[in-house]
């Protein structure tokens, strides 16, 4: 989550559960589908350094695998604090509900982990918040169903064609406007023709199919 730079103010920035998000624009910045691992960690943030053109405040969970991936992606170029939340004792609950409900949190500490991040602005809010809204307007999200993605690649597709209507063509609420639009990389409100234009241009033209073989019909001795 990146806030874009106003005058006298820095850029701000949070990143929760893999999913750069600008709370300014409302922008998706950049995504992968992978581990948690220090690989993919860093391999996201090498991505979402290179979409960046100004410093910016960087806010991220407690994973451990983000504090090598930051510091080796943007070194001192950066103000960077994490959000760990301390969690309670197991609520105590038999069956579905132990298994699936979340234990209480009852507190947060936000630490300085580069540069001089804002205490006040060092939240994974706005992630999580856009976190519910993938969950709604993808089906494959949905918690205990079997309409999770099969494949990977489906999987992949799946999310490259909500990121670039989240970006382009959604209608942001708040903002009256797309992502995009908000972020001024785009004049206008895009459509879901723009979309299948960018596919249908990245394809390419069809191949010239080959010369037809008619069928030979087996000939059955008497």
């Amino acid at each position: 989550m990146l806030r874009q730079p106003k005058p006298r103010r820095r850029a701000l920035a949070t990143f929760g559960r893999g999913l750069p998000w600008n709370a300014d624009s409302k922008l998706i910045l950049s995504w992968a589908v992978g581990g948690r691992d220090a690989g993919y960690a860093l391999a996201l943030m090498d991505d979402l350094r290179s979409r960046l053109t100004t410093r910016v405040q960087l806010t991220t969970d407690g994973h451990r695998a983000y504090l090598e991936a930051v510091e080796e992606a943007f070194g001192a170029d950066i103000d960077y604090g994490m959000l760990v939340k301390l969690y309670g004792a197991e609520t105590g609950g038999q069956g579905h509900e132990r298994k699936y409900s979340p234990s209480e949190c009852i507190g947060a500490r936000k630490q300085t982990i580069t540069g001089d991040p804002d205490p006040k602005h060092v939240s994974t809010s706005y992630t999580e918040r856009h976190n519910l809204t993938m969950r709604m307007s993808m089906r494959r999200f949905t918690r205990l169903t079997n309409a999770f993605s099969k494949k990977v690649d489906n999987h992949c597709h799946a999310l490259a064609l909500y990121f670039v209507f989240y970006n382009f063509v959604r209608r942001h609420q708040t903002l009256r406007v797309s992502p995009a639009m908000e972020a001024g990389i785009s004049d206008r409100l895009w459509s879901m023709e723009d979309i299948v234009a960018l596919i249908d241009a990245a394809e390419g033209e069809p191949k010239k199919r080959g010369t037809y073989k008619p069928r030979q019909t087996a000939q059955i001795s008497k």
